[in-house]
């Protein structure tokens, strides 16, 4: 019962692990040069300007997962900085907006990090 009252007053914190605005059907390379890294929790983030056609760029988020679990796979709070030239693959938001679930990231020496332990093409 308890459990059931939780959940009915407060949708949100439930509501918040759902991954449908991501479409996983769908993976789009992103390369450009990193805004800002966010190592924050429940789920980290990366900012990234992209170049577009019309030569300017499109800042796109990037959500990834927990710090711990990102920790567990060979990241730290310092793995990406402002100014840093990136590759990352994302499952894009469905809607069409600059935004995506992390997959990968290839940074400029050729290391590939994902943010899953055992996710594969991880070094």
């Amino acid at each position: 019962l308890a459990a059931g009252l939780l959940l009915v007053f407060n949708p949100p914190a439930y509501a918040h692990h759902s991954g449908a605005m991501f479409d996983r059907d769908k993976t789009v390379q992103l390369t450009g040069t990193v805004v800002s890294f966010g190592w924050t929790n429940p789920h980290s983030w990366i900012e990234i300007d992209v170049p577009n056609a019309s030569g300017g760029s499109d800042k796109w988020g990037v959500e990834c997962n927990s710090p711990n679990t990102m920790a567990r796979s060979g990241w730290r709070s310092t793995t990406l900085k402002p100014g840093d030239q990136v590759t990352i693959s994302v499952h894009p938001l469905r809607d069409g907006t600059h935004g995506g679930r992390f997959i990968s990231v290839k940074l400029a020496d050729g290391t590939v990090l994902t943010d899953m332990i055992g996710y594969p093409g991880q070094k």
